[in-house]
């Protein structure tokens, strides 16, 4: 039994489904993800084949309703998922995962028409369709009310043009949830769409890939709208209301990059503990010194709160109950923690934790941008102001 196995079982509100899933999941991580994924970071991005396997073993769309595929589950699955995956090391390969299972096939299960989840859900969770969301843009990240992207009514279609940036799944992704303001006199928030676009689509275009620090096997892009034409039926939702199915998204999705920080910590952390039991220095190993088994000491309490405030919003989640105030604060803590951690752990691996060839020089590049996606710390803590 592992450190985090240990933890999980004595704090995790989980039931035995869910643990049973967390085995196979991890089991099917560590052999063909953690032991195989280095020339992925290479070749910027995850192999199809990865990605339907893990549509056949029912983890793709354990949120969604039989019918497709499906297992009903609640947000709970959602958090052993991005627990799993972020044990991986690989910050892309989780990015990749959880952007198709939580934060952009989600606004289909929200908002589409049971004609529009008959058509595209079960590719979706079985991975032969990969999703991404299309909302930031070169001017309107955090700030989703400042969209410049534009769709007008021509007849049975709407025409959309702008661009979109830094969107995960964009270069290799099949659907794409896409948002665009439809009432541009409407002031703020209001007037936005969301607007279901597949490759291939005339007019649509990947415009680059782009090159990160960190989240390397993880395809991110900008996209191009020149006069797309898409039909009516794709619209997901209400016309002038896809702002706010961003924004009951945003809950569910920063409980997941919560989650995922936290085992991301606690993975490096253990690597670390494990290191500087080894590591020979001043005639004895790095734990002999104070310093050092504190600094780690301190890490594992900070996570162990972390994973217990994220527990806690997905509870009130999964109740139906208000969390925003929780969520925000999941974001903020976590996102923070995992840079924190990460830190430490680089700091501890001494010049190997500068090293391309250790996993925590990988990690710690990966972490840097749980503080930025989903919703920066400053964004996240005004939003918890907001309800003090």
């Amino acid at each position: 039994m592992t450190r985090q196995d240990s933890i999980t079982q004595v704090t995790g509100p989980f039931n035995e489904d869910l643990e049973m899933i967390r085995n196979q999941l991890r089991r099917f991580i560590e052999a063909e993800v953690t032991a195989k994924a280095e020339p992925w970071e290479e070749e910027g991005k995850v192999p199809r084949d990865v990605l339907r396997r893990m549509g056949d073993l029912g983890v793709l769309g354990m949120r969604y309703d039989e019918q497709y595929g499906g297992a009903g589950l609640d947000v709970m699955s959602s958090v052993v998922l991005a627990e799993e995956v972020g044990r991986s090391t690989f910050g892309g390969f989780s990015a990749t995962v959880l952007v198709h299972t939580d934060m952009a096939s989600p606004h289909l299960e929200n908002a589409g028409t049971p004609e529009q989840k008959a058509r595209w859900m079960p590719s979706i969770v079985s991975g032969e369709m990969i999703t991404a969301v299309a909302v930031t843009e070169p001017s309107a990240g955090s700030d989703v009310a400042g969209m410049r992207s534009r769709a007008v009514r021509d007849g049975s279609d709407w025409v959309l043009n702008g661009t979109k940036m830094f969107i995960t799944n964009g270069v290799h992704g099949d659907l794409y949830f896409v948002g665009a303001k439809t009432d541009p006199d409407a002031k703020g928030s209001r007037g936005i769409t969301i607007f279901a676009a597949e490759k291939g689509t005339p007019g649509f275009s990947v415009g680059r890939a782009l090159n990160k620090t960190g989240w390397l096997c993880s395809d991110t892009a900008e996209l191009i709208f020149e006069d797309v034409r898409i039909p009516a039926e794709n619209v997901l939702g209400e016309v002038n209301r896809g702002f706010y199915s961003v924004m009951k998204n945003f809950q569910n999705e920063r409980i997941v990059l919560g989650a995922m920080a936290c085992a991301e910590a606690q993975t490096a952390l253990d690597m670390t503990v494990d290191y500087v039991k080894q590591r020979r220095a001043f005639g004895g190993v790095l734990w002999d010194k104070q310093a050092v088994r504190q600094r780690l000491a301190d890490c594992q309490t900070r996570i162990a709160a972390g994973r217990q405030l994220v527990y806690h919003a997905a509870g009130l989640d999964a109740a139906g109950g208000d969390c925003v105030k929780e969520v925000s604060m999941v974001k903020a803590y976590c996102g923070e923690l995992v840079n924190s951690v990460l830190y430490d752990c680089v700091q501890f691996h001494g010049g190997m934790g500068y090293m391309r060839e250790t996993p925590v020089e990988r990690m710690s590049r990966d972490a840097r941008v749980q503080a930025i996606g989903g919703g920066a710390s400053e964004v996240m803590l005004e939003e918890v102001a907001k309800r003090m």
